[in-house]
Formats: C-alpha cells, structure tokens, sequence
C-alpha cells in the first residue's frame, strides 16, 4: 500500500487522541477547583457515557451512511473545538457541562470513525493497524508536555484551564488536517447494508463467546475508566507529586503503549486472541495492587515506574478488542460493531467508574480528606480478578488466531 496514506492515518491518530489526552488525567484535579459538588463532577466525569449513546445512534448511522468519513471529522473537530474553549471559559457548572458535553457529542463518534477510516484504508489491519493506533499514543505523550510549562507545582483556575485550551487548538488543527485523508465516502450503498446495522451487531450478543467478551469489556471498562477518575487525586493527594508533572508522569505508560503496539500484531498471531487479552487485564491488576500496598510518598519511584504496564492493559485488551471486532464482525456491520463496543468502552464503563469508583472514594475518606487507598483500589482489583476468571473460563471462540474467526460469526 501507499505508505503515505498509512502515516496520514497515523498522524490522523496522533491529533485524535492528544485532544483526549489533554485534558483527561487533569480534569478531576481542575473540577474541585471550581467547587463543583461531587454529583456534579461525577455527571461531568460520565460525558463520554451520554456521548457514546447518541453515538451508536447517529455516527454509526446516520453520519456513516450520508458523510464522507474525512468531512465528517473535519466537522465534528471545528465544533468540539469551540466548545472545548466554552469548558475552559465557564465557571459555573451548567455551562461548563454544556460545553463539555457538547464537545463530547461531536468527539466521541469520530473515535469509531476514525477506526473505521483506518481500518477502510489499510490493506492489512491485523498487521498495520497497531502502528496507527500508535500514533494515539504518541498523541497522549506529546500533548501533555505543555502543561508541564502551563501549569504550576500547585496550579490557579486561570492556568489549569489550558487542559481545555491546548485540546481545543490541537481540535481546529485536527479539522483541517482531516481534508487530506483518503476520501472514505458513505457506505449507503454497499451490498447487504442494513439500516439497523446496530440491531444486527447487537444479535451476535447470542453467541456466546461474543457475549462473554461483551461483559468482560464492560468490567475491564470500568476498571480502565477508574484509573483516570483517581489517578490525578491519588498522585496529587497521596504521593504529593506537582501538579504539573503528573500528566506527564502518566505518559510513562504511553510510552510502554508504543512498544506494546509494535509487537501486538505478533503476539496476536503467536498466542491468540484469548491470552493477549488475559495479559491484557493482568496489567490492571499488578497495578492496582501496587497502588493499593504502596501509597506513600517515599513510594514515588515505585508509582512512576508501575505506569509502565498502561502498555500491557490498553493494547493487549483493548487494542485486540478493536482488531477482534474488525476480524470477527461482518464487513456491513463492522463500523457499528466498534460503536456498540465502544458504548462500553466509553459508555458504561465511564459511568460505573465515575459514580461507582467516586462514591467509593467518598466512603473510604476521613472527615479529615484522608484517603484509604488500600481499601479504594482493592476495589479494581477485584474486578480485574472477576474479569479474568470469566475470560479464561468462558472466552471459547471456533479459533483463536486473527484473520480465522470472521467467517463463522458471518455464517451467524
């Protein structure tokens, strides 16, 4: 294929995910700012859930079938990036909610877009589409240097807005930008294309092992959305790291994510399906253990040096999963397929992390503000344990290797 085309669909990821990147270790640091009450950062923190639900809706049908994919980001990047500059202007929560959700209506669905686009223009996915979702990765690190130099050791309002500002300017770039990626026309018009796509994707829930790793998905969701509701309290309130090095530090694990993605490709081919994912959600758990038995701040190092495993959880769970719905689903479905496993990647499971994990927070501090954070991660702890026994009891697809398993979900 034109290599070209395959760095344009890498650097599309680059920008895609660092306006994601910009603001999300951060924001519940900046929230308490604006003393917002705890339902109120829970509800703001749930964005992407409400998102994802008009998303499976409306960019897996309606934009899908009447827009051209690069028009379509180029447009929904232009509007989230005003609205991300409303989020950082408001002070108050309603209009600041009504910023941030509305950016996320128009945010959101071009992540399965973007998918989508990619997978539509690599000649193979299984193979090359690690490398471009790498580019995301290198997004997440490359956008949170600035706020090195943005934001103080113990950041104003009036600086830590710049999680928003930096997003938004990093948005307008990504609309223009979107103009010169491969024309990826609307797919009204391919053989077989049901109207209810997502009703059809939905039904392959009656297989089994498609059902199995639904749930799972929704766990390990859960779990993953957890990491970034406590991360930023947690290295700022129990670690006493500044508040200007802990996106940064989080990037260690991007970095992990790079290596992790070259290799994806391999291992899948080598070990399947099933114990990629089971490594997958093995790094949340080593993790999570890790901040649950050392929280202090003499355990620095050992906190900065665990981020590395955010390689292993996100591209050996969900990474593979993207690259499972693309082999698995058939080719009319597929873009709604990613959506409807998206709404739990960014639906459910930001919820139930945002008002589970928050409320749990709540329970387990001191009149004093003192955290227990032995008792809150042991929490994510457990369900990582659950994820795996379901996985590795329940998980049993016709075939474990890629390219192998499309043909039998088709004949469903």
């Amino acid at each position: 294929m034109n290599l070209s085309i395959r760095n344009k669909l890498f650097l599309m990821m680059v920008l895609e995910i660092a306006i994601w990147g910009a603001w999300q270790v951060q924001i519940f640091n900046y929230m308490p700012m604006l003393k917002f009450e705890g339902w109120q950062m829970n509800l703001a923190g749930s964005m992407f859930a409400i998102a994802s639900v008009v998303g499976i809706f409306f960019s897996n049908q309606f934009a899908d079938r009447n827009f051209a994919a690069e028009k379509f980001l180029a447009f929904s990047h232009l509007i989230g990036g005003v609205a991300l500059i409303g989020a950082g202007t408001a002070r108050e929560f309603w209009p600041f909610f009504a910023c941030f959700l509305a950016y996320g209506l128009f945010y959101v669905p071009t992540i399965s877009v973007t998918n989508s686009l990619a997978f539509a223009n690599l000649k193979e996915p299984a193979k090359d589409f690690g490398f471009v979702r790498m580019g995301g990765t290198i997004g997440w690190i490359v956008v949170s240097w600035p706020l090195v130099f943005l934001l103080d050791a113990k950041s104003t309002v009036d600086q830590m807005k710049w999680i928003f500002y930096v997003a938004a300017i990093i948005s307008f770039v990504l609309a223009g930008f979107s103009l010169t990626l491969p024309h990826t026309p609307p797919r009204k018009n391919v053989d077989g294309m049901d109207k209810l796509a997502w009703v059809k994707a939905a039904k392959l829930l009656s297989l089994p092992y498609v059902f199995v790793l639904f749930l799972v998905t929704l766990i390990d969701s859960t779990i993953h959305n957890g990491y970034f509701v406590l991360i930023g309290g947690f290295l700022q309130g129990a670690i006493k790291m500044p508040d200007n090095w802990i996106s940064a530090v989080t990037t260690i694990g991007q970095v992990a994510e790079i290596v992790t993605m070259l290799i994806l490709g391999t291992v899948l081919k080598r070990i399947g399906w099933k114990m990629t994912m089971l490594l997958g959600i093995s790094g949340h758990l080593v993790r999570f253990l890790v901040f649950a038995f050392f929280n202090q701040p003499t355990d620095m190092y050992l906190i900065i040096a665990v981020q590395v495993l955010h390689g292993i959880c996100y591209a050996f769970f969900f990474a593979t999963l993207y690259i499972w719905v693309d082999d698995v689903f058939p080719k009319d479905i597929r873009t709604s397929a990613q959506g409807l496993f998206n709404l739990l990647v960014l639906g459910a499971g930001v919820v139930l992390a945002n008002f589970w994990f928050g409320s749990f927070k709540a329970s387990v501090t001191s009149a004093t503000g003192a955290v227990d954070y032995h008792k809150l991660f042991m929490l994510p702890s457990g369900l990582a344990v659950a994820a795996l026994a379901i996985l590795a009891i329940f998980f049993k697809p016709p075939t474990d290797r890629p390219a192998e398993v499309g043909a039998s979900v088709a004949a469903h």
